[in-house]
């Protein structure tokens, strides 16, 4: 009893309980083609399931004596969720950060300006394109571009700086810079740009060739991380492993830092209540971990082997060409719900950088034996000339 009761401190200590991923919605309004979690459509003829609000109250509560700073809003889509003014009200009383992902058509003036009166609150919208063309072959619904630009524009008036998320595929590669200009015209205050992860509806992208190439996402980072990003004042993001990014954007005066999914300070509720790793939950079971109501909330985060197996094999354990990465100690193998749904293996290399290195594109002078060999060679010139 005393090791388990020093193991459960140990976790309490290192491990805080730090953010709470909402999947609010079991149904989405939009019809994505590349979702990675796959909610069912819905509109008015099909309706579908959300999170209960007390349950939601619950979980706030057994969350913050572990440690609890913010929350998370998602989906499906959480703006869909019947009581959301009272969720993002209750997340506001109790002083935490709020994190919002959202499609923006739901987007009111009221709401907006709830969302903006909570600490430290943050919006993204996503945005696939620049026109309505574009953005709705993507999305799947008419009148979708129309309704996301007026959420942007109430977030706006709201005082915020939402961010715009658009996914990249070879519909919308040539408008990476005009999405820019987009997000200055209407005040946004950054631009993040984000693979398609062959997960889910993403797998099918990539069947149909409509995904970029892993050479291709390559060369559009170096552009718009050594590029664009000097020809705008608003901050971009370009969602590749830290492997790939350059030092300055890391480090830099003008970098982002070593930002993460932070996965060993996040657990997953999706909208029956389950606790999960994330939203990957949905598609794969053994990625929940308990429920609301029935699991208390304190067990699931000490006891739950899965959220161990992280704690005792991030990022010492992680394998392939992962394993050997200079940046795996702030990247931890970047998503492990991907590294788990594609192989099985939650500790595997991140499919990003695998395929990279099977083409041999990957940043080699990331790697401990690159730096190593260098420094094997500088030592048997230094020892030729001093000979």
């Amino acid at each position: 009893m005393l090791r388990v009761n020093v193991l459960n401190q140990s976790i309490e200590t290192s491990y805080p309980l730090r953010t709470l991923y909402f999947y609010l919605t079991e149904g989405c309004n939009l019809a994505c083609r590349h979702c990675w979690i796959a909610p069912r459509f819905q509109d008015e003829k099909h309706q579908y399931g959300y999170l209960d609000y007390q349950l939601f109250e619950k979980i706030i509560t057994e969350a913050k004596p572990l440690g609890l700073t913010g929350v998370k809003l998602t989906g499906g889509e959480p703006l869909m969720h019947p009581r959301i003014d009272e969720i993002v009200d209750h997340i506001r009383e109790q002083e935490l950060a709020l994190t919002v992902e959202t499609n923006g058509v739901l987007c009111t003036p009221e709401l907006a300006h709830k969302m903006a009166a909570c600490q430290s609150a943050s919006v993204s919208v996503s945005l696939d394109g620049v026109d309505a063309k574009t953005h709705e072959w993507v999305r799947g619904v008419k009148g979708s571009f129309e309704a996301a630009l007026q959420g942007i524009r109430h977030l706006v008036q709201a005082g915020l700086k939402p961010q715009i998320i658009m996914s990249i595929m070879r519909i919308n590669v040539d408008q990476v810079e005009p999405m820019v200009r987009l997000a200055e015209e209407l005040g946004c205050g950054s631009v993040k740009f984000n693979l398609i992860q062959p997960t889910e509806r993403g797998e099918r992208i990539y069947e149909a060739d409509q995904g970029l190439t892993i050479e291709e996402y390559i060369d559009l980072g170096k552009f718009v991380e050594n590029e664009l990003s000097g020809r705008t004042q608003i901050k971009l993001y370009y969602d590749h492993p830290m492997a790939f990014r350059p030092l300055s954007r890391l480090f830099g005066a003008e970098g982002d830092g070593c930002s993460r999914c932070g996965i060993l300070g996040v657990l997953g509720v999706l909208y029956d209540g389950s606790y999960a790793l994330c939203g990957i939950g949905t598609s794969v079971p053994e990625m929940i971990f308990g429920r609301a109501g029935e699991d208390p909330l304190d067990t699931v985060w000490r006891e739950n082997r899965v959220l161990n197996e992280l704690r005792e094999g991030l990022p010492q354990n992680l394998k392939g060409v992962c394993s050997d990465c200079l940046m795996k100690n702030i990247c931890l193998g970047s998503c492990v719900a991907q590294n788990y749904y594609r192989t099985k293996n939650i500790l595997a290399g991140f499919w990003f950088c695998e395929q990279a290195h099977q083409l041999n594109q990957f940043n080699y002078s990331r790697q401990k034996s690159s730096v190593k060999t260098d420094r094997e060679d500088s030592n048997e010139v230094g020892e030729t000339e001093i000979a």
